[in-house]
């Protein structure tokens, strides 16, 4: 199964989307998304399944957070972590390669379904891979238009037997360093 990640479009949909999207068999949207035009446009190519963010219109039918079975793959959506994001990318197993994550991690790991193995956020247009555990936080970075001196970007993930495979795929020429494709075992 192939799932197009992507958040913090403020209402703006970018054409090529449809190429880099091209393909997915679902998509889903970490929030800020701006207006229904944005979901339309987006289930055009895959079914879309979206949360609501902290700036998007009360009048947008979309849940604060979603908990989805993608092929045995528990997935939570939200927009917002209930951490810092560099918190996360500190605490995350590739940034203390053979050491652990502190033990107040746990409690964080704790506000997620056990069974829970990918959890798609945004809100801070940075993009973000990172592993804590044996759960993948995926973070795609904003689609919107261009803000701050953050790349545009969405991510792809793929569903492989017994493993997940995650991507950041640039929208646009960014000069700059994104976060390394990640490759990891599915929970369970």
């Amino acid at each position: 199964m192939k799932i197009g990640v992507i958040s913090d479009t403020h209402g703006y949909f970018d054409p090529r989307l449809r190429e880099v999207l091209a393909g997915v068999d679902v998509i889903l949207h970490g929030g800020d998304i701006g207006s229904q035009q944005v979901l339309d446009e987006l289930s055009q190519i895959a079914p879309a399944r979206a949360v609501r963010g902290n700036v998007d219109p009360p009048d947008l039918n979309v849940p604060r957070s979603l908990k989805l079975d993608l092929e045995g793959l528990q997935v939570e959506v939200l927009h917002i972590l209930p951490i810092p994001q560099s918190l996360l990318e500190e605490w995350s197993d590739a940034a203390i390669p053979g050491g652990r994550a502190p033990k107040r991690s746990e409690k964080f790991l704790k506000t997620f379904d056990e069974a829970t193995g990918l959890v798609v956020f945004g809100h801070t247009h940075a993009p973000c891979l990172a592993t804590l555990g044996d759960r993948l936080f995926f973070n795609p970075g904003s689609a919107g238009k261009k803000r701050f001196d953050l790349p545009r970007c969405c991510g792809l993930l793929e569903v492989l037997p017994g493993r997940i495979r995650a991507s950041i795929e640039p929208l646009e020429k960014y000069d700059g360093v994104l976060p390394p494709s990640v490759e990891m075992e599915l929970k369970g």
